[in-house]
């Protein structure tokens, strides 16, 4: 296991009367790329400029390479901390040229340093012929690729990024996404990315953390996160899903609207318990031959596949998807279904994880 970059611990933070975070913790190791993934106003960026030292926590504490550098007695200043931005805006100084921008984190170093390490950094980020631009000269993608460069001229031990693509188009976005995710792993470099988009914090990311109301929900890989939600709050978030009332019986199946389920036995001492079972749209598999009907209430053209939002006979909602050359079924028709679940989600009462266990159709 490589060595701990960062740790943080039940790091509580507040504006004013307003607390932010609510005993926010996570690990992340060196070399990997992380995203803090959530709704705005959940507080991922507080946790972010937290750690980079722009605000102070009121409990808890924070710690780069087993230093402490945050804490209710402590504080270490945001350019002692070996931590890298780069800012949502880039932040690039408008009156300098992409060299100079780079140049500005590592005045300390000689003459000949500093131009050894900006030729290395313009290479690298293949902006060698633009050294004399200055930024407005300069597109979208070419200024994040400087303000990476800048971030990383002084060796950060830790680089920040506060919502890298969010003022990219989106074409230019699915570029970024690849470009920057190879150069942060060319320079091996540990990051922290902060996004409430799911796409880029699955094509990012080595592990993510869900955050919601101030505290990291769950904290693992983007299969785990989608396949093995903590709970109802995290498997809400990611991706479209649905909650399906279901009742286990003594023999250890589930019961449900769509027919029973065969479930592994050792969920038999849950007999008599009402749960719900997460159905994801590949979960629900369109088949004209199927006895099951549902009602077409939207229809939403994706390209390669469109997404039906169907509802059972009950009322309940589910959707599904189907390749976009199947026959398309309009809405007021019905369709036939059937489930083809290779692991099921089970949350009980409360809404945590039960099991994901193994399911077939009895």
């Amino acid at each position: 296991m490589s060595r701990v970059v960062l740790e943080v611990k039940d790091v509580q933070h507040s504006y004013g009367s307003q607390q932010i975070l609510h005993a926010a913790s996570l690990t992340l190791h060196e070399g990997k790329i992380a995203c803090l993934l959530g709704a705005s106003g959940c507080g991922k960026t507080t946790l972010l400029r937290c750690i980079a030292g722009f605000e102070t926590i009121e409990d808890g504490s924070i710690l780069l390479n087993q230093r402490l550098v945050s804490s209710r007695d402590r504080n270490v200043p945001p350019e002692k901390r070996r931590v890298g931005v780069l800012f949502q805006d880039y932040a690039l100084f408008p009156h300098m040229t992409v060299e100079e921008n780079i140049a500005f984190g590592i005045r300390h170093l000689s003459k000949q340093e500093r131009l050894v390490k900006i030729r290395h950094l313009l290479h690298s980020v293949a902006l060698e012929s633009f050294a004399h631009r200055y930024p407005s000269e300069l597109s979208g993608g070419q200024q994040q690729r400087v303000a990476l460069a800048r971030a990383l001229a002084p060796e950060p031990e830790l680089l920040l990024l506060d919502e890298p693509f969010s003022n990219l188009d989106q074409s230019l976005r699915e570029r970024m996404k690849h470009e920057l995710k190879v150069l942060l792993e060319f320079f091996g470099v540990t990051a922290l990315i902060v996004t409430h988009n799911q796409d880029e914090a699955f094509d990012m990311a080595d592990v993510i953390g869900v955050m919601a109301q101030g505290n990291i929900v769950q904290w693992g890989d983007a299969y785990d996160l989608y396949h093995r939600p903590k709970n109802r709050v995290v498997a809400e978030f990611l991706g479209i899903g649905s909650f399906l009332p279901a009742e286990i019986t003594s023999e250890g199946c589930l019961y449900s609207e769509l027919g029973e389920l065969v479930c592994a036995d050792d969920i038999q001492h849950l007999a008599g318990n009402h749960v719900t079972l997460l159905l994801r749209p590949d979960d629900i598999v369109h088949d004209d031959a199927a006895t099951m009907r549902a009602l077409v209430k939207q229809v939403a053209f994706r390209g390669m596949y469109r997404i039906y939002q169907l509802e059972l006979p009950s009322g309940l909602q589910i959707h599904c998807f189907t390749s976009s050359h199947h026959e398309n079924h309009h809405v007021g028709s019905t369709i036939g279904i059937r489930l083809d679940l290779k692991h099921a989600v089970i949350l009980h009462q409360d809404q945590a994880l039960i099991e994901e266990k193994g399911v077939l159709n009895r």
